[in-house]
């Protein structure tokens, strides 16, 4: 089965790690989590603690066959991270998915793979996307070619289910 990256860091929205990471094992697809270094990190909701296992400094995206980004505030403090933000411009560029959920797609702006791509995101992220080039559309879940996107954590079975789906 698929080898997922998912990116993480302090204050990531609980669910938006946990549904995807639960369907994507459920499914037979191994997870590993990769941050700015080692460690444990906590859900801004305070229901997952979560180990990061590996920096993404030490990992190649061509140990991969897909990138899953949680919402929360985690893209927000991972696009601040030079070997983050270079980790998903060369993930983007190999041709492999890339899934981004509620706040994830700062982290896709900052890494600049938006633009002429339609995404959605959480409402806030919306006119970040459209100045970075990118069509923003209100869905549960969007896809257009590897990109998949969805706006919040009541879109996750959608989001988990077409990132499944692009696995298969």
């Amino acid at each position: 089965m698929a080898k997922v990256a998912a990116l993480l860091d302090q204050d990531f929205e609980d669910s938006e790690f946990r549904v995807p990471y639960d369907r994507l094992r459920e499914a037979g697809h191994e997870v590993e989590v990769l941050g700015t270094k080692p460690g444990t990190v906590k859900g801004k909701r305070g229901k997952e603690e979560i180990r990061i296992e590996t920096a993404v400094k030490d990992r190649s995206p061509d140990d991969y066959d897909a990138l899953l980004i949680p919402g929360g505030y985690s893209p927000d403090h991972l696009r601040l991270d030079e070997h983050v933000v270079d980790f998903v411009r060369r993930f983007w560029a190999s041709g492999k998915p890339v899934a981004a959920v509620c706040h994830g797609p700062q982290l896709l702006i900052e890494a600049d793979v938006v633009k002429a791509h339609n995404v959605t995101s959480w409402p806030s992220v919306r006119t970040d996307l459209l100045n970075a080039g990118a069509h923003w559309v209100d869905a549960e879940v969007v896809v257009d070619g590897g990109l998949i996107t969805s706006r919040k954590p009541e879109d996750l079975e959608a989001f988990s289910h077409a990132l499944i789906e692009r696995l298969q």
